[in-house]
C-alpha cells in the first residue's frame, strides 16, 4: 500500500500540577513549605526517516497525543516530564497547519524534525511562591495544556530522476531492468498504481535514485486520471526522463503524446517545463522507433534516445548522459 497525503490531528501532553505541601518533621518546627514542580508534558515531534517512502504506517490513527507530565509532591521533588512522542516520516514530507494553511516545515532531508505540538509546562509547586512576607503559601499553579493542532502531511518523493510518459510508455520495465525495484508490470493501462523508487548503480561515479511516476494524459493536472495524485512528486525530481512508445497501443500519435505531457507538466508547474529533459523512444527493436525518433529530430529539433529496456540496447547511453546532467551532485 501506498499513501503520499493524510491529516492527523496532534496534541501535546499536559504539563504536571504543582504541589502543596509543607515540611512536617518531628523536631523541626516551622519547616515551610516544599511542594515541588509539575513535569513538562510531551510534545508530538515529526521525524523524517529514510527508511520510509510512504505514510501507510500512521493512516491507522486519526488523533496522536503525548503522554502529561507527572505532578509535583512534596520532599520538594519535582514531576517527570513525559516523553516525546515522535512520529517517522519519509523525507521529502512537507507539514501544514490546516487551520491556518502554511508550511510549518519541510522534512526534505533523513533526521530533519519539527515539534509539530508542543507539551505544556509544569505548575509551580507552593515553594515557588515563599518570600519574606509570605512564609507559608498556599498556593500552586496547574500545568498548562499542550498544544493541538491539526496537520496535513504532504509526501513529494526526492529523487534524482523522474520517469514521466503517457500509461504503457516503459517506465516500470525501464526501472526494473536498471534498478532493484520491482514494480508491477503488464499489458494494460495504469498498471502502476503508486510512484517506486529504485537505486541505479554501476553507471559511472554517482549512484542516484530513479522514480517511477504513474502514467500521466490528457487533463491530469485537473484532476483526470491517475497521474494528478502523483504530479507533486516529479516536482523534486533533479531531470526527467521523458519515455514515448513508438506505437501506442490507442492509435495516437508518438509527437502528440509528447507535446500533450509536456503541456500537462506545465499547466500543474510551470517550472517543471524548465525541468532539464532527456527524451526516449522505448521498443527501438522496431522499425517505427527510428522513424519516431527522425520525426521528433525534425519537427522538434530533439534527438531522442532509442532504448530497448530487455535487451539493454542504449541503456549504457541514457544513463550516461542521466550522468553528465546530475553532475554536481543535487542539493535542495
Amino acid at each position: 500500500m501506498f499513501l503520499d497525503e493524510i491529516e492527523l490531528d496532534l496534541e501535546g501532553g499536559k504539563g504536571g500540577d504543582g504541589c502543596v505541601s509543607f515540611r512536617r518533621e518531628k523536631y523541626v518546627p516551622r519547616g515551610g513549605p516544599d511542594g515541588g514542580d509539575g513535569g513538562h508534558g510531551g510534545s508530538v515531534i515529526l521525524k523524517a526517516d529514510s527508511s520510509l517512502s510512504s505514510l501507510i504506517h500512521l493512516a491507522q490513527r486519526k488523533i496522536w497525543k503525548a503522554d502529561r507530565g507527572r505532578h509535583g509532591m512534596g520532599s520538594q521533588r519535582i514531576g517527570a516530564s513525559a516523553e516525546d512522542c515522535v512520529l517517522l516520516v519519509p523525507p521529502g514530507t512537507i507539514v501544514y497547519d490546516v487551520a491556518h494553511n502554511f508550511v510549518l516545515r519541510d522534512l526534505a532531508a533523513d533526521g530533519d524534525t519539527i515539534t509539530a505540538a508542543k507539551g505544556g509546562a509544569g505548575g509551580k509547586g507552593n515553594l515557588r511562591f515563599k518570600s519574606a512576607t509570605n512564609r507559608a503559601p498556599k498556593i500552586a499553579t496547574p500545568g498548562e495544556p499542550g498544544e493541538s493542532r491539526r496537520v496535513r502531511l504532504e509526501l513529494k518523493m526526492i529523487a534524482d530522476v523522474g520517469l514521466i510518459g503517457k500509461p504503457n510508455a516503459g517506465k516500470s520495465t525501464l526501472l526494473s531492468c536498471v534498478t532493484k525495484a520491482r514494480p508491477e508490470i503488464a499489458s494494460y493501462p495504469f498498471t502502476t498504481k503508486y510512484p517506486n523508487l529504485g537505486m541505479v548503480t554501476g553507471y559511472g561515479d554517482r549512484t542516484f535514485v530513479m522514480a517511477d511516476i504513474p502514467g500521466l494524459i490528457e487533463g491530469a493536472h485537473r484532476g483526470i486520471g491517475l497521474g494528478h495524485d502523483f504530479l507533486r512528486h516529479i516536482q523534486r525530481a533533479g531531470i526527467l526522463v521523458h519515455l514515448v512508445e513508438p506505437t501506442p497501443d490507442d492509435g495516437t500519435q508518438p509527437l502528440d503524446n509528447y507535446l500533450e505531457i509536456r503541456q500537462e507538466l506545465k499547466l500543474f508547474d510551470p517550472l517543471l517545463g524548465l525541468r532539464p529533459e532527456l527524451v526516449v523512444i522505448t521498443k527501438a527493436d522496431i522499425p517505427k522507433a527510428v522513424q519516431v525518433r527522425e520525426q521528433f529530430e525534425k519537427l522538434l529539433g530533439i534527438t531522442p534516445f532509442l532504448i530497448c529496456s530487455l535487451s539493454g540496447v542504449g541503456l549504457p547511453e541514457l544513463l550516461r548522459a542521466v550522468q553528465a546532467e546530475l553532475a554536481p551532485p543535487l542539493t535542495w
